[in-house]
């Protein structure tokens, strides 16, 4: 106490001291005395108070334990006196048990009493019952059926509460009224025909339909109510619950499953379309079906029911059920192309499930997937398998039947435009074009895979077709007279070639929504494999062509030629000749072809040129034919701006090389022959030493030293020389035959 105190006065100094700091502060003492004392007797009212209240509280709360306690005491004795009374009356109630008996026998008698007019009429209203339900009049039969019950359910009520264990006296009743419960059956057999004809019933006669759905209704509440008494006295009528809703669907169930089962009029042996018909048959009968429910079967239902819901569900799941039945069948390609045409796609579309008829109870973004995604994806591998056998079957086939026309002895048919051409790309890129059409109904992405397979498939089918045309080519020659047409059916191949890439690109653009995937598909091979071909098929026909023009070709440059021999007017004929078939190959390997032929007949003239066949033996000679050389040089020219007019490329210079050697053979002075021959060379950078040295030999005026001093200095150029980048090398191919005599020339 005395350190509260101690800190209390320094606080009130220290405060004072606060007052009192200027001398003007002493003037209002008597002012702060003053409030100060008011603010202390504040303090003090305020605990005063509180006290006050405290004690208040204390007060009250001992008052009312001090009333508890007599309260307890009050209850203690009168719980005594209650016990007391009740074990005084124990005796009492015991005599009563007889009384109670008698309330139970009472309540018994009375019920009999009340059911003694039916229980003496219950074979008489069992006849009228069974008539009833003959007759069709369900629902006055079942008035007096629940009468029946009625009865036979209270009776036994009564029974068992007044002996619940006395089994001879309800199996008495239960079998005195045994034909309530065949009634009972008989009238449930009824209900369910109607339900399972209610469709067609429901349109002729709805009456009946509603009449049904009352008395499952009424049998519902009764089940209801036995269940309550059930909860509350433990006692079941027998044959209750009859769960007639439940068992109503049930049949509808039943009933459904039955009609899409039976709508397969035909078996798999005895109709290829057997599956088409099932599933329309299918698609019309539920659709008409559940219009029918939507229409006029909801409007015999109570609401609660929801009844157009709850047969959608049932049709769903019996189509579910025989879907997947079907699925697991070994069915063939075509067949998997139908179910999962149908069921991906006609199932959700208007013409079912999305009909307008339907809306807006239906709707098919919400509904579940017939078939789960797993066997959707195990039917398209099987499909997808199954199409590239058949595909590799088909490709197989129709090779085969294109090639027994290249024997043929007439010529292949001709397009719009006049070219050759056989069926086989038409017949290939319309079996892939079906099969495309196809898979685009089942989805997208199945079309994207037929697509790559069928591309796949053709580069195999491709590279079997250049083996084929090379065999081809084997066998001619080893009879070149047969096959008759020949020429006309290779034409029709190379012909071909440029058919397969059009229609491949066209396939890839109908097929391919955007140009990524066009671009990612790739075809760079299959162009590859078809430039092969093609030009393996121009390169045999030029082969062919130089074949017949061999003999010819070895009379250049020989005594033979140089005295007036016709073999270039030969050669010119034989070639129009040849391009006059020729010309029923495409613009664009025609024009190869064209320039290859011009390349080819320029370079067999050089290579006769090189092979040192004559040597002039004077200038008149050289001369002679220098001249001639020039001028078949120009009738080749002739011929083939004839043959390329119309492509807009020039190959003049092929025949001007021509030109130019029988410049240097023509050249009249010998000091000149250097400066010739080094135009030549730096107009032709590919030409060798050896080609100058069988030229100069060629003149045969050149002599040993200046052969020598010509060959030298082309050797010191040769790597000077620069070859220009439009320039085609014509001499690089062209082999001169070696002399043993060349080393003495040049010495």
């Amino acid at each position: 106490m005395q350190e509260p105190d101690r800190e209390a006065v320094a606080t009130a100094v220290q405060r004072v001291a606060g007052m009192l700091q200027r001398p003007d502060q002493l003037d209002k003492v008597e002012q702060y005395r003053r409030r100060e004392a008011r603010k202390k007797a504040s303090v003090e009212a305020r605990l005063k108070a509180a006290i006050q209240s405290q004690l208040d509280g204390v007060r009250t709360g001992l008052n009312q334990l001090h009333n508890a306690l007599n309260d307890v005491k009050d209850i203690q004795q009168s719980l005594g006196n209650l016990s007391k009374d009740w074990r005084q009356s124990i005796n009492t109630i015991e005599s009563l048990k007889d009384v109670k008996d008698a309330v139970v026998q009472h309540s018994q008698l009375a019920a009999a009493v009340e059911n003694l007019k039916n229980i003496f009429s219950v074979p008489e209203i069992v006849r009228e019952t069974q008539d009833l339900i003959e007759q069709g009049e369900l629902l006055e039969a079942h008035r007096k059926l629940m009468d029946l019950e009625c009865s036979r359910d209270d009776l036994m009520y009564e029974q068992y509460r007044m002996d619940s264990k006395n089994t001879h006296d309800m199996n008495l009743i239960q079998n005195y009224f045994g034909e309530v419960q065949h009634l009972s059956d008989e009238l449930a057999k009824q209900l369910w025909m109607v339900l399972q004809r209610s469709i067609t019933t429901v349109r002729k006669d709805p009456t009946l339909v509603v009449s049904v759905v009352r008395i499952i209704e009424r049998e519902e509440k009764i089940d209801r109510r036995m269940m309550d008494r059930k909860k509350q006295t433990g006692f079941i009528p027998p044959g209750r619950p009859k769960k007639w809703k439940e068992k109503m669907f049930v049949v509808l169930d039943k009933t459904i499953g039955t009609r899409i089962e039976g709508s397969q009029a035909e078996t798999r042996e005895s109709d290829k379309m057997w599956l088409v018909r099932h599933l329309e048959i299918i698609r019309r009968y539920m659709l008409d079906d559940l219009v029918v429910v939507k229409n006029l079967m909801a409007q015999c239902f109570p609401a609660t029911y929801n009844i157009f819901t709850k047969m959608l569900e049932l049709y769903h799941q019996a189509l579910s059920s025989r879907i997947q039945e079907l699925a697991s069948e070994d069915l063939e390609a075509n067949e998997i192309v139908s179910l999962l045409t149908w069921v991906l796609n006609t199932y959700h579309s208007s013409e079912m499930m999305g009909n307008a008829d339907l809306m807006p109870e239906v709707d098919v973004k919400t509904m579940k997937a017939l078939l789960s995604q797993d066997v959707v994806d195990q039917l398209l591998h099987k499909y997808m398998a199954t199409l590239q056998s058949n595909i590799i079957a088909w490709l197989r086939k129709a090779l085969e039947t294109d090639k027994k026309d290249w024997d043929k002895n007439t010529e292949p048919e001709a397009d719009q435009d006049g070219y050759y051409q056989t069926t086989l790309p038409a017949i290939v890129f319309q079996m892939f074009e079906q099969n495309l059409q196809v898979a685009a109904q089942i989805s997208e992405e199945l079309k994207k895979k037929v697509l790559h397979l069928c591309l796949q498939q053709m580069n195999a089918f491709l590279n079997r077709y250049s083996e084929e045309s090379q065999l081809y080519k084997e066998d001619h020659l080893r009879n070149r007279q047969l096959p008759a047409c020949y020429v006309q059916y290779m034409i029709a191949v190379i012909n071909n070639c440029q058919t397969f890439r059009e229609s491949i690109v066209s396939l890839k653009r109908k097929y391919l929504r955007s140009d990524e995937d066009f671009m990612a598909s790739g075809s760079s091979n299959m162009d590859s494999i078809l430039d092969n071909i093609a030009n393996d098929g121009c390169r045999s026909l030029l082969d062919e062509v130089f074949m017949d023009l061999e003999p010819h070709l070895n009379d250049l440059m020989t005594r033979k030629w140089l005295g007036g021999s016709n073999s270039v007017d030969t050669i010119c004929v034989t070639i129009e000749d040849y391009f006059n078939d020729f010309a029923r190959i495409k613009t664009h390997y025609k024009q190869k072809m064209t320039i290859k032929a011009h390349r080819k007949v320029v370079t067999e003239y050089i290579k006769a040129i090189m092979q040192r066949r004559i040597c002039f033996r004077n200038a008149e000679e050289r001369k002679e034919g220098a001249e001639r050389m020039i001028k078949e040089a120009e009738q080749f020219k002739f011929l083939f701006k004839r043959l390329t007019s119309g492509f807009g490329e020039e190959t003049d210079w092929l025949c001007d090389t021509i030109i130019d050697i029988a410049e240097v053979i023509k050249l009249t002075d010998p000091s000149l022959l250097y400066l010739e021959v080094s135009t030549l060379v730096t107009r032709y950078p590919d030409l060798r030493d050896d080609h100058i040295a069988a030229l100069l030999a060629m003149r045969g005026d050149a002599s040993r030293e200046m052969k020598q001093t010509i060959i030298e200095t082309v050797e010191q150029n040769q790597g000077q020389r620069q070859q220009g980048q439009n320039y085609t090398p014509i001499f690089k191919d062209i082999i001169v035959p070696s002399l043993p005599t060349l080393p003495k020339l040049l010495k």
